[in-house]
């Protein structure tokens, strides 16, 4: 916009060569560009950039979309349309990941009978892991719902979906499930809900504007968010965005400390993250750059570290249960809190110490939740230029 203002200044300044420069309608016009200008340059001071990163599959761009219902529009309908069909490949891939995976374990495991389809699902298995793995996936009808549901249903793709930590099973597998016969409705447009659930790969970057408390921009800073793809192959445009930046939102999916990574099945996933949290934090441009840490994912957290526990992951070897149920998964989590923080003071050189550090317990999933969340993100970012504009 500023680039065709400059255009029209260059076109005014030659013509006042030819004219007089009492001209006043020109000189109007020259006093109307430069005020945009300074009306321009002073709204983009105000805004406040944000940079969301985090590994693959962190849930950043989960809570990117809630971004978008809270403090923006929100999603019109041909939005919420255009979703249709990745949630349709999220349900064919999920049922393929499931059905090609109980066979592996069928051929692999000493009791293997329990993951064996019965009869007469192995038909109904094969023909929907061809769809599964076709490119171009057809439209959900209620047939193939009603397959996909009986499928579902079979005691061995539960007991496969029992270990779809092994899998690359993604989150969203069972709402879905749960959801087939509406997903398959002939008028089905998705929900809000559904379109937060609904699992696409960030490539590129995408952006938003918003304000935490509203339109009234005298109320509050104005924030523009930018997401990238956190698959390692995408990482290098990220470097592109490292500089002006007010904070960075790392996102940790702290439920993945028993996952391998889906572009590297010998990688766990905490390490992956560990390791490029240390990165990022090391970066030269984020000498000053305020550092947000959402530890994402706790409602998975809760339900799986009571099963699965957290020393299965190298960097939590050294974690000891000390407790049962409520207790032990907030023992558990402070635990998680704890290696992160180690981490963030041993990557933070002394001239480093005094940009601000705050860590946040996320669900991305909970509106609510990342609502608060973002108002006190928000709170500590207006007291950080507060306090460097000297006013406190």
């Amino acid at each position: 916009m500023l680039s065709t203002v400059f255009q029209g200044m260059g076109s005014l300044c030659s013509r006042h060569r030819h004219y007089n420069e009492g001209d006043t309608e020109e000189n109007a016009q020259a006093a109307e560009i430069e005020r945009r200008i300074a009306q321009e340059t002073k709204a983009e001071k105000h805004i406040q950039k944000l940079l969301l990163l985090g590994a693959g599959e962190s849930g950043k761009s989960t809570i990117f979309k809630q971004i978008k219902l809270l403090f923006q529009t929100g999603f019109d309908e041909a939005e919420l349309r255009s979703y249709i069909s990745v949630i349709y490949a999220n349900v064919y891939q999920t049922i393929k990941i499931l059905h090609d995976g109980s066979k592996e374990f069928a051929q692999s495991e000493s009791d293997s009978l329990k993951y064996v389809l019965s009869p007469e699902n192995k038909d109904i298995g094969e023909k929907l892991s061809a769809i599964g793995g076709r490119l171009d996936h057809p439209r959900l009808t209620k047939e193939l719902a009603h397959e996909i549901e009986t499928l579902w249903k079979d005691s061995a793709i539960q007991e496969t979906y029992s270990r779809g930590n092994e899998l690359q099973v993604p989150d969203c597998a069972h709402y879905f499930m749960e959801n087939l016969q509406r997903l398959s409705d002939v008028n089905y447009v998705p929900t809000k809900e559904d379109v937060l659930y609904a699992r696409v790969r960030t490539t590129g970057v995408v952006e938003i504007q918003f304000s935490p408390v509203g339109e009234n921009k005298k109320s509050g800073e104005v924030y523009r968010l930018f997401d990238v793809g956190g698959q390692r192959n995408e990482r290098r445009k990220w470097i592109h965005l490292f500089e002006g930046v007010t904070a960075v939102i790392f996102c940790a999916a702290i439920s993945e400390y028993d996952q391998m990574l889906f572009e590297d099945e010998s990688k766990n996933r905490m390490m992956e993250t560990k390791e490029l949290f240390d990165w990022v934090l090391k970066q030269p441009c984020f000498e000053k750059t305020s550092f947000m840490l959402f530890l994402n994912k706790f409602d998975i957290f809760e339900k799986k570290v009571l099963n699965v526990p957290l020393n299965v992951c190298d960097w939590f070897k050294d974690y000891q249960p000390v407790s049962t149920g409520k207790q032990e998964i907030e023992h558990a989590y402070e635990f998680v809190k704890k290696k992160f923080e180690e981490l963030y003071f041993q990557s933070t050189g002394p001239d480093r110490v005094d940009r601000v550090f705050k860590i946040y317990r996320t669900t991305a999933l909970d509106q609510k939740l990342v609502k608060k969340t973002f108002k006190l993100v928000d709170e500590t970012l207006r007291r950080r230029n507060l306090l460097e504009a000297g006013l406190l």
